[in-house]
């Protein structure tokens, strides 16, 4: 993906930090009132009035966390704001800013960069977040990502992971699973390719999942969804690692347990089909598979009829008394417990 027609690169040296960040920064305009300064001085200047502010962010790793052979560089910038989007979105909060920084080593080009930050830009004018500062520094290997979003919200509507109490019913965004079927094929077409490398790989039967896996979307639909419907979630997390881990997180925070029915859990046909291609188990994906930035949120029973037939959110099981445990509730009536097997970046496998 790196490799560019046009043998005209531009090497970064050329530029120096401050031209480049420059350059990549150019097109950034400021459109959130609480953004007084952006990119220029030595720091920004943000301004939240009697709103709360909230921050979060994440490391993106070339090797560990993403794969240049298949992810094209603008998918790549544009996934990296969401990554840290969906973290804002599940605080109940609305995203403002983000800063991004990058390490890179001079195998990529000025060119290399500029589809990067075109990714970034098209995340922010969608989601309308103003990028207002980062970094630009050379890497012995590879390329790493660092990425910062602030969100703001009244301090009456953040939602914490701490509030989900027994009976309280859980619920999620969206369907589960794909990311990790669509990262499925995409590393098979990588094997065939180092085979193959005239192979042309038709990936049409695989578009919602591929796309699920290179280019996902932070759910901030459902944070203003809920606010329409006058849900306060009780307790919610976004799901990066996989169902059963964010369950978890849930359950430890809330100091409560949780009955989870797998035959609830939504799945999309073609992440059935990819299952069923690939030999593996759908549920066991929707569990430990990852990468969905899908939001799983907990709300009081009273608030059902409110969200009861909604297309976008389905309630996959309750919250119990903490000595009950976290379980599954299999499609046979069997309770099994649930563990955290979702993806751990520390792992050797």
């Amino acid at each position: 993906m790196l490799e560019n027609k046009n043998t005209e690169n531009t090497s970064l040296e050329s530029l120096g930090e401050f031209g480049l960040i420059e350059h990549l920064t150019k097109n950034f305009t400021l459109k959130n009132e609480s953004s007084i300064k952006g990119i220029g001085d030595d720091a920004a200047v943000l301004d939240f009035k009697e709103n709360k502010a909230v921050i979060s962010t994440d490391l993106l790793i070339e090797g560990v966390h993403f794969d240049l052979s298949y992810m094209p560089l603008k998918h790549l910038g544009y996934k990296s704001v969401m990554v840290n989007l969906s973290d804002i979105y599940a605080m109940n909060a609305k995203a403002t800013q983000v800063t991004v920084s990058i390490a890179v080593s001079n195998r990529f080009p000025l060119e290399a960069l500029e589809e990067f930050y075109s990714g970034v830009e098209l995340a922010a004018e969608i989601y309308n977040v103003d990028v207002v500062g980062g970094d630009t520094t050379s890497s012995t290997k590879g390329m790493l990502i660092s990425i910062t979003a602030i969100g703001e919200s009244k301090e009456e509507d953040i939602t914490y992971r701490n509030g989900a109490r027994p009976n309280d019913l859980l619920v999620v965004s969206g369907d589960l699973g794909a990311a990790y079927c669509g990262l499925q094929v995409l590393e098979r077409e990588k094997e065939v390719f180092k085979v193959n490398p005239n192979s042309n790989p038709d990936l049409s039967m695989y578009t919602y999942i591929v796309e699920r896996q290179l280019k996902p979307e932070a759910r901030r639909d459902i944070v203003e969804l809920l606010k329409t419907l006058d849900v306060k979630p009780t307790s919610m997390i976004d799901i990066s690692d996989g169902l059963s881990s964010e369950i978890l997180h849930l359950c430890k925070q809330s100091g409560v347990g949780c009955n989870l029915f797998e035959d609830k859990i939504p799945l999309d046909p073609t992440v059935i089909a990819a299952c069923e291609e690939f030999n593996i188990d759908s549920t066991l994906v929707a569990l430990s598979g990852g990468e969905d930035y899908e939001l799983l949120f907990t709300i009081d029973q009273k608030e059902f009829l409110k969200i009861k037939g909604n297309p976008n959110l389905t309630v996959v099981g309750h919250m119990t008394d903490q000595n009950e445990g976290a379980h599954l509730i299999s499609r046979n009536n069997s309770k099994i417990p649930l563990t955290a097997q979702g993806w751990n970046s520390f792992s050797n496998d």
